[in-house]
């Protein structure tokens, strides 16, 4: 990544697959009126923004389809379009399949055309996400550091401590099921746990995926990666955390019961949490994810969007207009939080004060949690990188995790499957790969 001392093969891969997809900014605008573009998201508040747009904005018109989120459908058909050649202007991805989408070609190389002045007002953490060696393929929508959510009731009640180091999460865990012999401090998820597993990693220092020379290496049970598979696995085997899908209906009764009393998560969940859980209002509260080593603390992300201007795109320079609104007109993000609820942190930091104002944050008592997450946002390691094909490793690790999660298996077990799983994936790209 920029000034990191990345290696060049990641240049030199996206050169050699998106050559046909870097064309000029220009533009076959025609005369008789204005540019149309087509703008594909799953994201909650979008068309509200493309119906603000269109009200102000009269050289350019964004016709808005929404489509499903992730492996849901939105990633697939996504795919098919831009291998039919009819991708649409502009379409959202997530961080961890940005690679694998550029490396099929999908997005556009914006690294010219994105200007100067948008990408200064991006925090550099979230740029780094979207940048490789020096070549930008979208711009980011979001920044999600990983924070502890939970029940500050129960903690006062029972005398138990906020954990600040992971050494404390487990002692806190402990005390909260002596204390509540039903509760537990936080979930190990079997659905998409994997990419849970990833942040924690990150934090910890794992580099799941690097480059040599012309070489991809893989490590998905590195030392840091070990030393985080360890500890979920104690505390899976000690019965200190709950085991269970994300997202699930099980899942969101324990914690508007209690029965689940945190949630380590990306600052997106926050909104989540207020929508899904009404009953929690004035008992839950937000604190930063505990660390390994206080002196030297350092994050992770978790979740997080990002806006592309594709190669099909007969408008790049438009498109890349809109986006640039999106991302940093205070106008875009009114528009988008009138929609509901949302808690997701801004990449523009200049656009915290217009979030905080937007979002009634008295289900968290009135903690500036939009504070917090800027403040967080910047201990993000930037030295992480995403693989080319996140969507077949998380879907094996997660195989994995619910073999664990039942007694069959163990943490590092799911993640070592889902790299052995992986490798075809990589090698059929035709990329070298190899493990260490």
């Amino acid at each position: 990544m920029p000034g990191r001392g990345r290696p060049a093969v990641l240049l030199m891969i996206f050169t050699l697959l998106l050559a046909g997809c870097s064309a000029s900014g220009g533009s076959d605008t025609a005369e008789s009126g204005p540019v149309r573009l087509s703008f594909w998201s799953p994201l909650r508040g979008s068309q509200e923004m493309v119906d603000e747009y269109n009200r102000t904005h009269t050289k350019i018109q964004v016709d808005f389809e929404q489509v499903p989120s992730g492996d849901q459908g939105g990633w697939a058909k996504l795919s098919n379009a831009a291998r039919a050649g009819n991708a649409p202007d502009v379409a959202t991805i997530e961080y961890p399949q940005l690679p694998g989408f550029a490396i099929d070609g999908v997005p556009r190389d914006i690294t010219t055309m994105l200007p100067e002045s948008v990408r200064r007002r991006i925090m550099p953490q979230a740029m780094d996400l979207t940048t490789f060696d020096g070549r930008t393929y979208a711009v980011p929508v979001d920044i999600e550091p990983m924070v502890f959510l939970y029940r500050k009731d129960l903690f006062t009640e029972h005398d138990i401590p906020v954990p600040k180091t992971w050494a404390e999460f487990e002692s806190s865990a402990r005390k909260l099921k002596e204390a509540q012999p039903r509760s537990r401090i936080a979930s190990l998820f079997t659905t998409n746990g994997t990419l849970y597993l990833a942040s924690y990693a990150w934090q910890a220092g794992a580099r799941w995926y690097d480059t040599s020379g012309d070489t991809w290496r893989i490590s998905m049970d590195d030392a840091p990666t070990r030393k985080v598979a360890a500890y979920w696995q104690r505390l899976l085997d000690d019965d200190l955390v709950r085991v269970e899908p994300a997202s699930s209906q099980q899942w969101r009764a324990h914690l508007q019961s209690g029965e689940t009393a945190g949630w380590l998560a990306g600052a997106w969940a926050a909104g989540s949490m207020m929508a899904s859980t009404p009953g929690g209002k004035g008992k839950w509260a937000i604190a930063p994810l505990p660390q390994w080593d206080l002196k030297k603390p350092v994050l992770g992300t978790q979740g997080g969007s990002t806006f592309m201007v594709t190669k099909d795109s007969n408008h790049p320079k438009e498109a890349l207009e809109f986006i640039s609104w999106m991302i940093t007109s205070a106008d875009a993000l009114r528009a988008k939080l009138s929609s509901g609820i949302s808690s997701a942190s801004p990449s523009v930091p200049d656009l915290v004060p217009v979030a905080r104002k937007e979002m009634d944050t008295s289900y968290f008592s009135g903690q500036d949690i939009f504070g917090l997450f800027e403040k967080e946002a910047e201990l993000i390691d930037p030295r992480w990188k995403w693989g080319p094909r996140m969507v077949s490793t998380i879907s094996s690790g997660d195989d994995g995790l619910a073999r664990a999660g039942a007694g069959s298996g163990t943490v590092l077990d799911a993640l070592r499957e889902a790299q052995s799983k992986t490798l075809p994936d990589l090698k059929s790209l035709g990329l070298s790969v190899t493990t260490h």
